[in-house]
């Protein structure tokens, strides 16, 4: 009855929407040939995986529950090379994440230079499965090629549990989701006004309530890792620093060395620039991130800093701008950074900042400091991110797309949705609009070379839980999943718009809480 129940179902679907095995497939593959043999039929306890090396036991697991969760059959592991289901790594292969997906009658076989590659390939499987329901009910595998990789090799998401903690098994669900659609990348924004969130050993009173061990953070790096996702630690300095200003007043500036520090309620105040017990605390504090973290960077923010409230009123901040000749207290950037930016070289980690320039709205027309060349930056205000890849270009700084008009899934997807508390008038981001984002923005491939990457944010003010996380990330985090995967000539609006429904039904059965962009339907 079941299976008959089943057929009835695709027989519908298929009456109803040209169903086949790309109907769910996001972001969509780089390319794609359609085979023209019989589908390939999986058998409980007959078919078989085989995996040429160990790296490959992740993917290999994950598989073998995407096939029972989507056929409800049991696929074994074989140590035979002639196994009907082969993961295999090749090195001989170009690009890190690229990956061959070939299934035929006689099986199917990932192949990938890495075993993040044939991870990739793997979730391709489960939305050729999710997409290709008529076939799959009947436990087979349509013939297609799929070979593919990405167009951007930084693809992350970035979670805020400095405004509102996280506890850690709402991130590892959050990891579970994002890397269905390929981010490689999660930022943690682990330090703002709101709350210091990581335990420092060397200084355990800059932790409150609610923080990340780092023995939780640790287990945590390595769930990520075997999902090939890059955990990167973010310090916000020398501003959004008042959790460790309220433990330690004596880091800020002169004038504020009296003024009352609340965790989430005093903002605006800053590190000192001209105090050297500031760099003796950071240096070891670093030290102490670098070692956490096996990650290749660190994010020391080094945005919104509100200079005329701080350095041009801290008495050692005006003699240090004396003593170096400076006109402007932004200038005080240059020898913080000089030195913040040293601690991190010197634990092998490549530094990260926020985009900032000499002026907040367009138009604008330099850096707000000389960043060094080694500094990887984030474009991010709204409107600059021309400006800003034209300046990393020209200065030769590696650059992060995140720009707020596209990309920062905080603000409202449709007028008057959510949030309804701490939106302080944030501009609305539609699901068509972060569609709409080419990272590139149409210069040539030379003028873009040294983009890295996209990064969806989700500031926390407003974001309370792992349920809003997930219902402001989705749909949206899948548009800029493909923004940052899918080659511009295969990006289509109105495919994606089709790709969408069984993902979005896909991730509420996984208990996602997301929104339903009712208004990209036409009406009639």
């Amino acid at each position: 009855m079941r299976t008959f129940i089943c057929i009835c179902l695709c027989a519908l679907a298929g009456c109803l929407s040209a169903q086949n095995c790309t109907s769910a497939l996001l972001p969509m593959p780089n390319r794609i040939l359609f085979g023209k043999e019989k589908p390939f039929a999986v058998h409980s306890g007959k078919t078989c995986i085989y995996l040429n090396q160990s790296e490959l036991e992740f993917a290999a697991h994950s598989l073998q529950d995407i096939l029972h969760d989507r056929m409800q059959v049991e696929v074994p592991f074989s140590k035979s090379d002639r196994a009907d289901i082969r993961l295999l790594i090749d090195p001989a292969m170009d690009g890190e994440e690229h990956y061959r997906l070939e299934t035929n009658t006689k099986g199917m076989v990932i192949r990938g230079k890495t075993a993040a590659a044939v991870y990739y390939g793997v979730m391709t499987v489960d939305q050729l499965l999710l997409g290709d329901m008529c076939v799959t009910a009947q436990k087979k595998i349509s013939s297609v090629i799929i070979d593919d990789a990405p167009r951007f090799s930084y693809r992350a998401l970035m979670l805020d549990p400095a405004r509102n903690f996280l506890p850690v098994e709402d991130v590892k669900f959050f990891i579970d989701q994002m890397v269905r659609y390929k981010y490689n990348t999660l930022q943690l924004h682990l330090t703002d006004d709101q709350g210091w969130r990581v335990e420092i050993k060397e200084y355990p009173g800059l932790v409150g309530k609610d923080y990340y061990t780092q023995e939780q953070l640790a287990d945590l790096i390595q769930y990520a890792a075997k999902r090939h996702v890059e955990i990167v630690p973010e310090l916000d300095i020398p501003g959004h620093t008042v959790a460790i200003l309220a433990t330690y007043p004596e880091l800020g500036c002169t004038h504020t060395d009296t003024l009352p520090k609340i965790v989430g309620k005093t903002l605006d105040l800053m590190l000192c620039a001209n105090n050297e017990k500031v760099y003796t605390v950071y240096r070891n504090i670093i030290k102490e991130i670098s070692e956490l973290f096996p990650s290749r960077y660190i994010h020391l923010g080094g945005d919104e800093a509100v200079v005329e409230k701080n350095w041009t009123k801290c008495e050692r901040c005006q003699a240090m701008m004396k003593e170096l000749g400076y006109q402007k207290a932004s200038q005080l950037m240059i020898p913080f950074f000089d030195r913040m930016l040293t601690f991190v070289q010197e634990n092998g980690k490549t530094p990260i900042l926020w985009c900032e320039l000499d002026r907040i709205y367009p138009p604008a027309n330099d850096y707000l400091f000389p960043y060094p060349k080694n500094v990887t930056l984030v474009s991010w205000r709204g409107g600059l991110t021309p400006t800003c890849l034209e300046l990393t270009r020209k200065y030769g700084n590696s650059l992060i797309m995140a720009p707020g008009e596209y990309a920062y899934l905080d603000y409202p997807q449709y007028k008057g949705d959510l949030p309804e508390f701490n939106n302080w008038g944030m501009p609305v981001t539609t699901l068509e609009k972060c569609y709409q984002f080419d990272p590139g923005y149409g210069v040539s491939d030379a003028d873009q070379a040294h983009i890295q990457g996209i990064m969806g944010t989700l500031w926390g003010e407003a974001i309370r839980d792992m349920n809003r996380v997930t219902y402001m990330t989705y749909p949206r985090g899948m548009a800029l999943a493909e923004a940052g995967w899918t080659q511009m000539e295969h990006r289509d609006w109105e495919s994606f718009k089709k790709r969408l429904y069984p993902n979005m039904m896909n991730l509420m059965k996984k208990g996602v809480s997301l929104r339903v962009p009712f208004e990209i339907v036409n009406r009639k």
